[in-house]
Formats: structure tokens, C-alpha cells, sequence
């Protein structure tokens, strides 16, 4: 088990890159460890819930924002009682800069899943779940990725890597995934 103590890492990437599964196995692999789904903040809301979309409504836009804020804030709850906190979440664009400085933990890491479309395609056909169609397309999302996104923390290609591949070079880089500041 690795010790990270009092620690915050964000896992991010397009839907079907691998976060959820890599997420849980990072957090397995960490002593003292919480995976936090960000998705699950949004799943709260019940009633007047706008879905974020390629052209986002003003309210779809503040509803992200504060599902991102909650997210951090929690992280920080539990790192400040010493655990090492795995969120997952898709944060992308000028939204990652903001959920960095939403964490008030040190040290804070930032993990950016990025597998090529054709995979992220693969793993979506193989999904329970659907995550693309309607507004959102792979090839949009990830266009978004790569030409929106800072380029902050450990840029992981995880095409042809298992999910335990993927948290293996995600803790030997952990010195490439923290986030100064």
C-alpha cells in the first residue's frame, strides 16, 4: 500500500476513458484511501436538473460549477481527517483551472485519462451504460479534451493499457501528476 497521508487526486478524462475503474483501483492500491464519484453530486439533484451540454444553458453551467465545488469540498473534508482522497470526475476546459483552486488540500495531484477516440469508442460499445449520443459525440469531447484543457498534472494515453496498468504508471508518476500552488 502506498501512503499519500492527507492528499487530494483528481482523475479526469472524456466519459468511457477508464476514470471509475482506475479510480477505484488507485484508491485500492492507496493506504487510507476514499474514491469520491463527482458524477453523484449531479445525481442529486432531483427536480430542475439542466444537463451540461456542447452549448451549455447559463443555469447547466452554474450547476456544474457547484457540482464541481461540492465535490472539491468534500475531498478537502476528508483529507483534513487525513485520508487520501481519489475524486473522479469528467473536469475539462477552463473548469479544471477552477476545481484545482476549489481544493484547498496540499499536496493536490491531477491525473488526465486520454485514450485515443477509437478506444474510448471500444469501451463505451462494451459499457452497461451510454454516455454518448445525443449532444455529446467522442470525437467532440475529446477534441474538447485535448484543445480546451490545460495541460496540467499526468497526461496518460491508456489506449492499450489495462486499468491496472494504468494505476501502476499513475503511482510511479505521481511526482509528474502534483499540482503546484
Amino acid at each position: 500500500m502506498r501512503e499519500l497521508g492527507s492528499a487530494v487526486v483528481l482523475v479526469t478524462g472524456v466519459m468511457a476513458a477508464g476514470k471509475s475503474t482506475v479510480a477505484q483501483l488507485l484508491a485500492e492500491r492507496l493506504a487510507r484511501s476514499v474514491h469520491l464519484r463527482g458524477d453523484g453530486f449531479r445525481r442529486m439533484i432531483v427536480s430542475g436538473r439542466e444537463e451540461f451540454t456542447p452549448r451549455p444553458s447559463t443555469e447547466a453551467t452554474a450547476q456544474l460549477r457547484l457540482r464541481h465545488r461540492a465535490s472539491a469540498a468534500v475531498a478537502d473534508l476528508y483529507a483534513r481527517e487525513g485520508w487520501t482522497v481519489v475524486v473522479q470526475d469528467v473536469v475539462l476546459g477552463g473548469h479544471l483551472d477552477a476545481y484545482l483552486e476549489a481544493v484547498t488540500t496540499r499536496p493536490r495531484y491531477l491525473v488526465v485519462l486520454a485514450p485515443r477516440p477509437d478506444a474510448v469508442a471500444a469501451r463505451e460499445a462494451d459499457r452497461p451504460k451510454n454516455g454518448y449520443g445525443g449532444p455529446w459525440t467522442i470525437d467532440a469531447l475529446d477534441e474538447a479534451l485535448r484543445r480546451d484543457t490545460p495541460r496540467r498534472g499526468l497526461w496518460l494515453d491508456t489506449s492499450h493499457q489495462t486499468p491496472h496498468q494504468t494505476v501502476d504508471q499513475i503511482l510511479a508518476g505521481l511526482d509528474a501528476a502534483r499540482v503546484a500552488g
